[in-house]
């Protein structure tokens, strides 16, 4: 029974040691510009919809917001898109 604790003791007494390497800095999420797919043509309500929110939405992300109008076949393409 002592031989068979051995391997896990070590493997307890060694864990703190893997510890600094799962605590690692990560960046800041968003790190590139968002875009913002809206799945119908420029000019109709959805993209009435999205074009105010697009400053207020960058400032508070701290990147660029890119609105990408993807229209046609009912949404289902914008909706590929994403």
């Amino acid at each position: 029974m002592r031989i068979a604790r051995r391997p896990l003791l070590a493997a307890l007494a060694l864990s703190p040691l893997a510890l600094p390497a799962l605590a690692r800095a990560q960046t800041a999420w968003p790190s590139r510009p968002v875009t913002l797919i809206v799945p119908y043509p420029p000019g109709g309500s959805s993209d009435n919809v999205a074009r105010p929110i697009q400053l207020p939405l960058s400032a508070a992300l701290g990147q660029n917001i890119v609105i990408e109008n993807r229209g046609g076949a009912g949404g289902s393409i914008g909706a590929a898109a994403v």
